[in-house]
């Protein structure tokens, strides 16, 4: 079960970056890449500021922020 909810997320949260970010999101299996590395990205960078995520929303902050700064260093990469 946790492993269905941490994609539902993902897929969330990659949807959301790219709608930020792009102004559109990336189609479904675009959407679950981006949030699912998002939010390993978001864990590693939450637990290295010494911030924790209680419940479903604050890990979907997460993984959105992880999603975020992905979407902005392959923007960089990419220039």
């Amino acid at each position: 079960m946790n492993l269905i909810l941490f994609l539902i997320i993902g897929t969330i949260a990659g949807w959301l970056a790219g709608k930020i970010m792009k102004g559109k999101g990336f189609g479904l299996f675009g959407n679950l890449i981006v949030g699912v590395l998002g939010a390993l990205i978001g864990g590693y960078l939450f637990g290295f500021l010494g911030i924790t995520t209680a419940g479903m929303i604050g890990e979907l902050i997460a993984a959105l922020i992880g999603a975020i700064v992905l979407i902005w260093v392959v923007g960089l990469i990419k220039k």
